[in-house]
């Protein structure tokens, strides 16, 4: 019995990715929307969600729907992405995402040529997403 109270289940690295307490980070359901040419997004990219029909994009990529009329106002930042996932051509995938936490802002990829603006902080911040650099180690 002492040898199930000692069992090793896992082990995990650490990226620097969250570099605080508070706000808790809470983690909650989403979908991305399928691509039209298959990617990899990463832990720690930061998504947008459409406010037409509530699929995430990486944040700073115009989605096929900004061409059918979105605006900046249907199309903002949401969430982070928890882990590496591979994003096709043929289904919108399902994903954990971070709603709330501390993040390095270094840390945190968007689309090529994008570059988080202080709206996009300003809002992510009305749902407890903060940025704060890690600090290092001495």
């Amino acid at each position: 019995m002492a040898k199930e109270l000692h069992q090793k289940l896992g082990s995990m690295e650490y990226d620097g990715l969250i570099t605080g307490l508070n706000p808790p980070t809470r983690v909650d359901g989403g979908i991305i929307a399928k691509l039209s040419t298959a990617a990899i997004y990463k832990r720690g990219t930061l998504l947008a969600k459409s406010a037409k029909d509530g699929l995430l994009h990486i944040m700073g990529e115009e989605p096929a729907a900004a061409a059918e009329g979105q605006t900046a106002d249907t199309y903002a930042p949401d969430c982070i992405l928890c882990d590496d996932t591979e994003v096709g051509t043929a289904e919108d995938v399902p994903v954990d995402v971070y709603v709330a936490g501390c993040f390095d802002p270094e840390k945190v990829t968007v689309a090529e040529g994008y570059t988080i603006t202080q709206a996009d902080k300003d809002r992510l911040r009305t749902y407890s997403i903060v940025f704060k650099a890690a600090t290092p180690a001495p």
